[in-house]
């Protein structure tokens, strides 16, 4: 009896223990959405391979075999070619279309841009932040919803205004005017920055006020180093985006002494003999243009999606 009522317990289920029809139904949703993310992942990064394929291929193996993504000579010529280590006789034996556009300068271009952008616009940003956050001015939440409806308004709207502004300010060609329009504040940089500086306690603050510091003293020596992981990821966000702009460097400074590296890569494309591209030249461009962008998100790709929740949530 004292055997039988030992093992007795340890036969029965645990307590709350879901029934076998609802946990076989919950495994199955499982695997369901876990296909479901593995096509959607497929169908984003079939472009990367298919560019990857290219950008590897041989020039006259290119049409050879279509259907596979994996290259079927397998070189580093392309990428040789498009940074300018070919002669232009060479290049166009391969099937190059001879283009001589400096990627090496645009590239310097593109990194001094992006640095500036995210310089300059981080720091206005912060500094509006935190005044929505915690200074009382008159007109501070009319000021703020147009901060935010501001992010409604494409760019395109705001596209004429600039350009004959920095026209009559005579920076056509030059850093300062692809600069300019991105240099002051962000309406998306300005909310993501104020939901976090709401979440700091105002302890920290109000001691500080004792103290005799005043608000740009606390903002700068204690509001910032509390905010390193918020700017880090609004700099990355910020980053990639100045990396990637195209339309206005390519209307402001389309000469050669400016492109940036989305613009050479336009007219590393236009440059071709008889309308037929170089592929494989411009997707080993395009490869070297997306390198670090790769990089920022994979070295802080979690970090960026969990600021951007929590900026979300308060």
């Amino acid at each position: 009896m004292t055997s039988l009522l030992s093992v007795a317990p340890a036969a029965l289920p645990p307590r709350g223990a879901p029934p076998a029809a609802r946990q076989s139904r919950f495994r199955g949703g499982r695997w369901v959405a876990w296909a479901a993310l593995g096509a959607l992942l497929l169908i984003t990064l079939l472009p990367f391979g298919v560019m990857l394929r290219a950008a590897f291929e041989h020039p006259q193996a290119l049409y050879q075999s279509q259907a596979v993504l994996v290259p079927q000579q397998a070189t580093l010529l392309n990428f040789q070619r498009v940074l300018g280590l070919l002669s232009p006789e060479q290049n166009l034996q391969l099937g190059g279309s001879g283009a001589e556009v400096n990627l090496l300068a645009a590239t310097l271009h593109s990194l001094l841009f992006t640095v500036l952008v995210v310089v300059l616009q981080i720091t206005s940003c912060a500094m509006a932040a935190y005044a929505f956050a915690r200074l009382r001015f008159p007109g501070r939440q009319t000021l703020f919803a147009l901060f935010v409806g501001s992010m409604m308004l494409p760019g395109v709207v705001l596209f004429i205004p600039n350009f004959i502004f920095i026209r009559d300010l005579g920076w056509l060609n030059s850093l300062a005017g692809m600069v300019a329009p991105f240099a002051l504040m962000s309406g998306f940089s300005v909310f993501f920055l104020r939901q976090f500086f709401l979440s700091l306690p105002r302890e920290l603050e109000e001691a500080a006020l004792l103290d005799g510091a005043t608000h740009f003293m606390i903002f700068r020596r204690v509001v910032l180093p509390l905010s390193s992981a918020p700017l880090a990821t609004l700099a990355i966000l910020v980053g990639i985006g100045a990396w990637n702009e195209f339309f206005w460097p390519f209307v402001v400074a389309p000469g050669e002494d400016m492109q940036v590296l989305p613009t050479a890569l336009q007219a590393f494309r236009a440059q071709t003999p008889q309308g037929q591209f170089d592929w494989t030249g411009l997707m080993a461009a395009a490869t070297l243009a997306v390198i670090p962008t790769l990089l920022l998100l994979v070295a802080a790709g979690r970090k960026v999606v969990e600021s951007v929740q929590f900026s979300g949530s308060k």
